[in-house]
């Protein structure tokens, strides 16, 4: 362990940190539901995109990332568009401030501003949107949780610990334990503060995080000064083809293994299949998490637009520093480090931790620690106050107890997120590891979820009852294939699902009337969204002729494909810079900054009160 007394200082006041937050903000955070779990819709853009940016910078996904870029290299880039990633440009030219429009405080609410609160079906697809939106929350609180295992364990080896705690824990739930602790210390403090502790926490965070990335982009340079990567051929270029051809025979032949495992060979064809996913997934909207809570939390569409605009901003630069910066440590120093999971294998989500713990020095050390100790709590509390929301607003006060007091709404909130911690640490005795899960939530079940929060946006034909019997469809095939597909094969299985919730979605619409058109109008002129609305267009003009269409389909169009290149420069930017690649860097500034002029004429100066 290389832990000196100012890392674990730094550390333990950190935690520290967090208790008292929680704690001091108890008290402004019980003045109502919405103040609890919302902030009372009063906090900042600025303050709730970087909280929405720190929630995404959590200790697991990184890992992952670290290890896809040790193997891929540049490539690597491409792999988060399995999220996608690039959801965020679409949030942001155009449907976060429809979401925020709705003024709804769950996603679940907010069905009833597309489908009324009567009719076939209704009923049915707020319950299904509710169950969806706390297994996606589960299984991101699995995700997080043991990832923060893995990492903590080489940090602190359980031979130093073990002698200390009066009971026997099994080697192979070691990094389950670590993760309990610390899952502790999250749970308080986001629980007792609400959606307010949670942002300033993540400030906090940010800050910290910021400062270690920097530090370790600088270690990196320093160390690679002089030294050049042992790589394949093509590992430093971002361009792909059909095949990935990168050949780690006789540098570290493992890696070749875990090519072959993860099923990205044919990069070609994993590359359109997650491109075609992710355009449907990203014009769906936010999923129910904390990503759609922190946007219906703005206190105005135009600062939803602005708020998911600063999310790529501020996390992508600085993430891709400590991604680069530990894959090339790693690189350098690969036969130094032990990445061994113990059962005589290679496990590359280890290289992050690894890097760190034998490169960093005293203090830095422990700033990064922090940092990445508060990404996990940061990504575990907002997910824990997104599953509260829909437990007290869409379960509680709406089929148990509609007039409950205050006092009661709040111990509600309390209690809930307790029984979602608890559930969330048990489903992580049962991952196998941070990827597994990860592609059964982004494959899988979030596949099921693609085609009726698709439909609903821009066909006006579509109710509630094709919404519910959409995402049946989907979620039940998603989890049945769950049982015979591991990793990537979700993805190649993509379009079937795809399909079957597309035919549960036509079946269930035409089995019953159109919503209400009274709905329909109120929605079409309160969101304004642009598709295929023309019949309700035309009866919202016939009663308020000065009412004008949403045209900007071809603008917003326009603005999603700029924004997404420079998306991707945002992420390539800090990889060119620590390994000083001048050329492409210049370029990749020059386009940036071109963008930036254009989308600053095309978006920000358009952006709607």
């Amino acid at each position: 362990m290389k832990l000196q007394f100012i890392d674990i200082a730094i550390v333990a006041l950190y935690l520290l940190m967090m208790l008292m937050l929680g704690w001091f903000l108890r008290k402004k955070a019980r003045q109502d539901n919405e103040s609890y779990l919302m902030g009372g819709k009063r906090l900042p853009w600025y303050l709730l995109g970087l909280s929405d940016a720190a929630d995404m910078f959590d200790i697991s996904g990184t890992m992952w990332m670290v290890s896809l870029c040790f193997v891929y290299g540049l490539k690597s880039i491409w792999i988060p568009w399995l999220w996608p990633v690039f959801n965020q440009v679409i949030n942001m030219m155009f449907l976060a401030k429809w979401l925020r429009r709705s003024n709804a405080n769950t996603g679940a609410e907010w069905l009833a501003t597309r489908f009324g609160i009567k009719g076939t079906g209704v009923k049915s697809s707020h319950n299904v949107v509710v169950a969806f939106a706390l297994i996606g929350c589960l299984g991101f609180l699995a995700y997080g949780f043991i990832g923060l295992g893995k990492f903590i364990e080489i940090f602190v080896p359980w031979n130093l610990v073990q002698p200390y705690i009066p009971f026997h824990v099994a080697p192979q739930y070691v990094a389950h334990f670590y993760g309990i602790i610390f899952t502790l210390f999250a749970m308080f403090y986001s629980i007792l503060g609400g959606m307010r502790s949670i942002v300033l926490g993540d400030l906090i965070k940010y800050i910290i995080m910021t400062v270690g990335c920097i530090a370790i982009a600088i270690i990196a340079v320093i160390h690679l000064n002089g030294h050049s990567l042992n790589v394949p051929a093509g590992w430093s270029n971002p361009f792909f083809g059909w095949h990935l051809n990168l050949d780690w025979s006789g540098i570290v032949a493992d890696v070749n293994k875990k090519i072959t495992d993860d099923g990205y060979g044919l990069f070609g064809l994993f590359f359109m299949m997650m491109l075609f996913k992710g355009v449907f997934a990203s014009l769906a909207g936010p999923a129910p998490n904390y990503d759609m809570q922190k946007v219906l939390s703005t206190k105005s569409p135009k600062e939803a637009s602005k708020m998911t605009c600063f999310v790529s901003i501020v996390l992508l630069p600085i993430r891709y520093l400590m991604v680069i910066g530990l894959t090339v440590l790693g690189l350098l120093y690969y036969n130094q480090m032990d990445l061994s999971d113990g059962l005589g294998h290679t496990d590359f989500e280890r290289i992050l931790p690894g890097a760190i713990n034998s490169f960093l020095p005293a203090g830095i050390l422990g700033l990064v620690l922090t940092g990445l100790l508060g990404a996990f709590m940061g990504t575990f509390s907002g997910t824990m106050n997104a599953a509260q929301a829909y437990i007290t607003n869409d379960i509680y006060l709406k089929y148990i107890n509609p007039n409950a007091t205050n006092k009661k709404v709040i111990y509600i909130n309390y209690l809930s997120g307790v029984v979602v911690v608890t559930i969330g640490v048990a489903l992580g005795f049962f991952t196998k590891d941070v990827n597994s899960i990860l592609q059964w939530i982004v494959s899988g079940l979030y596949g099921g979820y693609i085609a009726a929060n698709m439909l609903k946006w821009y066909w006006w034909r579509f109710n509630a009852n094709g919404f519910f019997w959409g995402m049946l469809a989907g979620i039940a095939v998603a989890l049945i294939f769950s049982r015979f597909f591991d990793g990537i094969q979700f993805l190649y299985y993509f379009p079937v699902l795809f399909l079957i919730s597309i035919t549960g979605c036509l079946v269930g619409t035409y089995a019953s009337p159109p919503t209400d058109t009274e709905v329909l109008k109120s929605f079409y002129k309160t969101v304004r969204p642009w598709g295929f609305w023309k019949p309700i267009h035309t009866m919202v003009v016939n009663e308020d002729p000065l009412f004008i269409a949403n045209k900007r389909f071809k603008l917003d169009m326009f603005n999603v494909a700029l924004g997404i290149i420079a998306q991707l420069c945002l992420t390539i930017l800090p990889m060119y810079l620590v390994l000083w690649m001048k050329l492409p860097l210049i370029l990749t500034v020059s386009i940036l900054l071109i963008i930036i002029i254009i989308l600053k004429r095309t978006w920000w100066n358009k952006l709607e009160n």
